[in-house]
């Protein structure tokens, strides 16, 4: 319980997206995560994610928002490595992401795939699945920083 508390303020931001998925979406809870995808929630992730082409997937607490219900499945176990680094970084955790992308940059290394936080995700995906994420095919079409 004191996991939820901890990450809850993300997870209230996560939840304002909520209402966006009904429009032709989905919302459902998934061992104790709400997962939330369709078009609308599909545009956000294209439009607003500094990747090029966007994110597939994106995690804000307990909620993951995904494109659709196919990237859902492919992307939900990064997604929970996120969903635990919440539980552990609570309200701090998006500072820390933002301040771990500016210290990858500033190294001259790439603010997505080389952020300490993606890396973790990346390597328990890998872990399981034996294979290179999708998120990192996409990124790696992007600018080298």
């Amino acid at each position: 319980m004191i996991r939820y508390l901890w990450a809850g303020p993300n997870t209230l931001l996560g939840l304002i997206v909520a209402p966006v998925a009904l429009i032709g979406g989905r919302v459902r809870v998934e061992r104790g995560v709400v997962e939330l995808d369709g078009p609308a929630v599909a545009w956000l992730l294209r439009r607003l994610i500094p990747l090029k082409g966007g994110a597939l997937a994106l995690t804000v607490g307990h909620v993951v928002l995904a494109r659709d219900e196919r990237a859902m499945a492919r992307c939900r176990t990064h997604e929970r490595v996120h969903v635990r680094q919440y539980e552990r970084w609570g309200p701090l955790f998006i500072p820390a992401y933002v301040l771990a992308s500016i210290v990858a940059f500033l190294q001259g290394r790439h603010y997505y795939l080389d952020n300490v936080f993606e890396r973790e995700a990346r390597l328990e995906e890998e872990r399981i699945y034996g294979r290179t994420p999708l998120n990192v095919a996409m990124a790696r079409q992007a600018s080298p920083r």
